[in-house]
């Protein structure tokens, strides 16, 4: 796996998301809960979760990429965010699994969840372009 701290943009940093080692080559995010991520008393604000999948996601595609030599720009075409069920006051894990991988765009799908991750809290399906950087 790369470096895992090349696998987070500042803004992921700056919510305390962090790289927590990977599964099946794929990097497993971890996010404490902190007055930076809460929405209502005790829960994890929405935006937070969002910005844990969408993150998850680009550091799992980025891996792929570095493997294979692959260094193209980024960008969302289209991101689905499901809300299954408020996130608490405690560590969260995000993970995700390309499911397409072409040329030129990606098919992405992530995960997060707390204790049980047979219960996720939020998925995200993410759909991104890879832009040669030279154009």
């Amino acid at each position: 796996m790369p470096d895992p701290e090349s696998l987070l943009s500042a803004y992921a940093r700056s919510l305390g998301i962090a790289v927590n080692g990977s599964e099946d080559g794929a990097p497993l995010l971890t996010i404490e809960f902190s007055d930076i991520v809460q929405g209502r008393p005790g829960a994890f604000h929405g935006g937070a979760t969002s910005g844990l999948l969408e993150t998850a996601g680009y550091a799992a595609l980025r891996a792929r990429l570095i493997e294979e030599g692959r260094d193209p720009q980024l960008k969302p075409i289209n991101i689905t965010v499901q809300f299954l069920s408020a996130g608490k006051q405690k560590q969260t894990y995000a993970k995700g699994r390309i499911t397409r991988l072409g040329r030129r765009n990606a098919n992405v799908s992530v995960e997060a969840w707390q204790d049980n991750r047979d219960r996720p809290i939020a998925t995200a399906i993410m759909n991104i372009l890879m832009a040669d950087r030279s154009a």
